[in-house]
């Protein structure tokens, strides 16, 4: 692939739907279980504060692949054309290191902010039919917040998306594209019920919004060499 803009793609994307279609078959056996395993599953695989404070990494994986509801047609429609595209555009595994770094990324840097706010010795969620929801972090402060169900692919997405734009050829379309995601996820955060996963969806377009960045530079510096190393043969 000589360069992200002129490179074209070798195969048709075929991870991107893998992917997609799983999730969302899992979300639908999910959905299949009863209010209290379903929301022990979920809490289990979450990226919140109790799990990574406890050394539960494995979730920073797992979570990426469960969703708390089927995916809306509209919403994974979108999820699908941007890995699609990114895998069409960059391969498959540069665009699955793409999605992996936005995602952990933006889950440890929440996490992180979490755990400053959040008192050590969360008590565990209340048993009985209390515990078949998911505890919102507005409802109970900062100990909901740390065993809250954080799960879900919009932070991938978001890093996807944000390198797309990052990446677009044309200077003005690239930074009108850059601009107006950036403005799109600044305005929940700024909004007064904002919630920490706004945040995150913030922090993932930036990471990849950097990403993309990077590689249209790596991209535009392989070509330069390229070009003085045929002038001077």
């Amino acid at each position: 692939m000589a360069g992200l803009p002129r490179g074209l793609p070798a195969a048709v994307p075929w991870v991107a739907p893998l992917y997609v279609g799983a999730v969302q078959l899992g979300a639908y056996a999910t959905a299949r279980l009863s209010g209290p395993r379903r929301t022990e599953l979920l809490r289990t695989h979450s990226t919140n504060v109790d799990n990574l404070r406890a050394g539960r990494w494995q979730t920073l994986a797992t979570s990426a692949v469960f969703v708390e509801e089927p995916l809306p047609v509209a919403y994974g429609a979108g999820l699908l054309a941007a890995l699609g595209t990114a895998e069409w555009r960059w391969g498959a595994w540069r665009t699955a290191g793409v999605f992996a770094a936005g995602h952990v990324g933006a889950s440890l840097l929440v996490y992180a902010a979490l755990r400053a706010r959040t008192p050590r010795g969360t008590p565990p969620p209340t048993a009985g039919a209390a515990s078949a929801h998911p505890v919102e972090s507005t409802d109970q402060g900062p100990d909901a917040t740390a065993r809250a169900i954080d799960v879900g692919a919009s932070y991938g997405f978001n890093a996807t998306v944000g390198a797309l734009a990052a990446t677009v050829p044309h200077r003005g379309a690239r930074t009108a594209a850059t601009a107006g995601l950036l403005a799109l996820g600044v305005r929940p955060v700024l909004r007064r019920g904002r919630t920490f996963t706004d945040v995150g969806h913030l922090v993932a377009l930036a990471l990849g919004v950097a990403m993309g960045a990077g590689m249209r530079t790596g991209a535009g510096r392989r070509t330069g060499q390229g070009r003085r190393a045929g002038t001077g043969s």
